[in-house]
């Protein structure tokens, strides 16, 4: 199949995902949610087991899988504290900006070289970022920037952007130069996920019990999150085989757009028009990236 279809299925799932995982930390703790979801995903990969080829350097790139599947948890479960804790019009569009974190790291770590038209995208996700922050009283030009970086309401998400830019890294190395098969990868990295959330949930879920409310409308969330994972995750990872990273999360990154438009009606949200317009900003800015 196509790369870019693949990539614009992972995106509709991957919309699919965001609302559905929002609605779920309504009445649901980030960690707890992190640990279901990721179990519940696992019983859905479990048949990609029986197709897992294992090829002659397997040790370690499981070994580094399990490394860079504990990086993907800090992300994910970064990422669930800020939908849980945000308007998910105000948090997504954030996350576009991975790509140019891919760069810039690209350029001042291993040399990598931007044309103008990628710096020019840069500048662009720059100006979507700064559309997003606009807010009524601000006195200064530089005051949407400042708020990102003060007060906190922004950590996780900045943690994640982080996190995110060395696992996209690592998914490229794995996929191309370790040779590790998708389904290889797919059923050990949900492994992982449930490994690493357990042993988490031991430690620190105690503190979090208390907010945590079972239903059967929370069980049908919890399946459909499992559902949405899965197709979004693996049509990405073969999409990446087909294509530069970049791209991949480019075109993937217009989840972002559709969650915004069909989060902002459901949840009822502010400003949707401003953050569709910031949205558009990035997602254009990772497209001139690509």
């Amino acid at each position: 199949m196509n790369w870019f279809v693949l990539s614009f299925i992972s995106a509709i799932f991957s919309a699919a995902g965001a609302i559905t995982e929002k609605k779920s930390l309504l009445n649901f703790d980030p960690l707890r949610f992190s640990f279901w979801s990721s179990f519940v995903t696992l019983i859905f990969t479990i048949p990609f087991f029986f197709y897992a080829v294992y090829p002659p350097n397997a040790d370690t790139s499981l070994n580094f899988l399990f490394f860079k599947t504990i990086l993907s948890a800090g992300a994910f479960y970064c990422v669930m504290i800020s939908i849980k804790n945000l308007e998910i019009s105000e948090a997504l569009p954030l996350l576009a900006l991975s790509p140019g974190f891919i760069a810039v790291f690209g350029v001042l770590l291993i040399g990598d070289d931007l044309s103008i038209q990628q710096w020019s995208g840069i500048l662009l996700m720059l100006v979507g970022t700064y559309v997003l922050e606009l807010k009524k009283g601000n006195n200064h030009f530089f005051d949407p920037i400042k708020n990102l970086f003060t007060g906190g309401k922004y950590n996780y998400i900045i943690i994640a952007l982080f996190l995110f830019t060395a696992t996209s890294l690592i998914d490229r190395v794995l996929l191309k130069d370790f040779k590790l098969p998708p389904y290889t990868f797919m059923a050990y990295q949900q492994l992982f996920y449930v490994v690493i959330f357990g042993a988490a949930l031991m430690v620190w879920g105690k503190r979090s019990a208390a907010s945590n409310k079972f239903s059967r409308e929370m069980v049908i969330l919890l399946l459909l999150v499992g559902i949405f994972t899965l197709i979004y995750r693996y049509t990405q990872i073969e999409a990446v085989k087909l294509a530069p990273v970049a791209l991949v999360i480019s075109v993937k990154r217009l989840s972002i757009l559709f969650a915004i438009i069909a989060g902002g009606r459901i949840f009822k949200e502010d400003n949707i028009s401003r953050r569709i317009t910031a949205a558009i900003l990035i997602i254009a800015g990772t497209a001139l990236l690509a």
